[in-house]
């Protein structure tokens, strides 16, 4: 006579075999979440945020990419990316309020931050320096797991009048500096 298995045995079998199915990949693995969230003023950090959850969406999270404004709570996510455009030495406001606002869920999961910035570009020390004083409000409030820096693009036509005359004596001029390959390339790795 063959050996049956009483109910709470299969139960337990059935947890163990799922349970390998789940961590090994297969069938029934759950997809990890992840939060794109971007402050812009022009575009530029937006375009890269989508060129970076199209990355992270291809590794297969289930990605979902929102202005900082609308993104909402963190809680939920497996994992948040968070980029802003620099305006007047730093990350712009709603990005370094998201930040604060959501400090406490963004530690208990992996972050990675992205700026974008048209200025310090180079990679002497100076430069270097400059961009790590871009993030100085955030990093007050928190260091990410990852950060990286692109240059963005610039586009007066679509600047308030004072900041386009503040470029102006700057001289600033329209540019589009983005090296997608190199942002193409972190997307690919970031969150690993």
């Amino acid at each position: 006579m063959a050996n049956r298995l009483n109910r709470r045995d299969f139960l337990g079998l059935s947890a163990a075999g799922l349970g390998l199915l789940t961590l090994s990949g297969g069938a029934g693995a759950a997809e990890r979440k992840a939060l794109v969230a971007y402050a812009s003023r022009c575009g530029s950090t937006a375009d890269i945020a989508r060129a970076i959850a199209d990355d992270l969406n291809q590794r297969g999270f289930a990605v979902t990419m929102q202005s900082v404004a609308k993104a909402g709570r963190v809680a939920g996510y497996d994992a948040v990316v968070l980029g802003s455009a620099v305006r007047y030495g730093h990350w712009l406001p709603e990005a370094v309020d998201f930040v604060r606002a959501h400090a406490s869920e963004l530690k208990r999961v992996p972050t990675a931050f992205f700026t974008v910035h048209m200025m310090n570009t180079g990679q002497e020390e100076a430069s270097r320096k400059a961009r790590l004083g871009y993030l100085e409000p955030v990093h007050a409030i928190m260091r990410p797991n990852a950060e990286i820096f692109f240059a963005g693009r610039m586009d007066m036509s679509r600047l308030s009048f004072t900041e386009r005359l503040l470029c102006k004596v700057m001289k600033g001029h329209d540019a589009d500096l983005r090296d997608w390959a190199a942002i193409h390339a972190w997307g690919r790795t970031v969150l690993s």
